[in-house]
């Protein structure tokens, strides 16, 4: 199949490239470069330009592109770039595919598990209603964005990401200088639930997203066992072998990343992946501990 993809060159859209590559896909990159090179679409989200014309005959658009959310403290310049990025070049995105005359078969469009907002102890599948707060705003109007290609009848599927387990990027990233040094620790009281995934299980969900027509809409692209900010800590310490025993307390996660801490940090999202998993989707790394141990490529 010929594929396109937004983002290819970032945390996850760099190895589904791979990925796809390695599975016989030709792989066209959508991307900011001007002008683009061989095997490459040019698109500009903020002056809302696209070459629709280069995306002809494409079967399928994997969309990961946006600022990153994790990337600062969300001052409101910081949130109205994250939100922009997001929703300007989701919709200039499907958009331009609703109108091409041979539109592709299916659009897979990154959301985020955000969407639920801070929920406790509460089991959360893709038909539990919104959250409250910045990041659950982000994601519902980030979704509806894919709305004029669904209106087209392309298949859309909506995977909701949780935490993805990679040393190069994302909250583990930035969690290993401090556990490698002994002094990482819980967040808060430890108790918010996390929903995490292992990289390869996820390039494996976005293949099964692209090649199973049973899915569309929100699809939660999660490990079937969340768990505790503390059990993640006492997980991470042992794979690395490295004691748990300090903690940050609410207080000082706030007065660090601020705003971010209370959604992003604090919040607590129990998300299980309902849909992949009626729809047949196996997880090669559904506990943490083995997840850990190969992303840090510990025995």
């Amino acid at each position: 199949m010929q594929v396109a993809i937004t983002g290819s060159t970032g945390l996850i859209g760099s190895p589904l490239t791979s990925y796809l590559t390695g599975k016989g896909h030709q792989v066209l990159r959508i991307t900011r470069k001007t002008p683009a090179g061989p095997g490459e679409i040019s698109w500009d989200p903020s002056s809302g330009r696209l070459d629709n014309a280069a995306l002809e005959g494409v079967d399928a658009v994997f969309h990961l592109a946006g600022e990153n959310i994790a990337g600062g403290r969300w001052t409101a310049e910081r949130k109205r770039r994250i939100r922009e990025s997001r929703i300007q070049g989701t919709r200039l995105l499907a958009q331009a595919l609703a109108h091409l005359p041979d539109p592709p078969k299916v659009l897979v469009s990154v959301s985020a598990v955000g969407y639920y907002g801070d929920r406790g102890e509460s089991q959360l599948a893709e038909d539990s209603g919104p959250g409250k707060g910045f990041l659950a705003d982000l994601c519902r109007e980030w979704e509806s964005a894919t709305e004029p290609a669904s209106r087209r009848g392309i298949r859309v599927v909506l995977p909701r990401l949780g935490t993805v387990l990679s040393p190069t990027g994302g909250a583990l990233a930035l969690m290993l200088p401090v556990f490698q040094l002994g002094i990482g620790g819980r967040i808060g009281s430890g108790n918010q639930f996390m929903s995490w995934i292992a990289m390869e299980d996820l390039l494996r969900v976005f293949h099964h997203a692209m090649d199973c027509e049973s899915l569309r809409g929100p699809v939660n692209a999660v490990s079937p066992n969340p768990v505790t900010n503390l059990v993640l800590s006492k997980t991470l310490g042992r794979v690395l072998s490295r004691p748990v025993i300090f903690a940050l307390p609410n207080f000082a996660a706030r007065i660090i990343f601020g705003e971010m801490a209370d959604e992003a940090l604090l919040a607590s999202a129990r998300v299980s992946p309902v849909k992949l998993m009626a729809s047949g989707f196996q997880f090669g790394y559904p506990e943490l501990e083995p997840a850990l141990r190969r992303a840090l490529k510990r025995p």
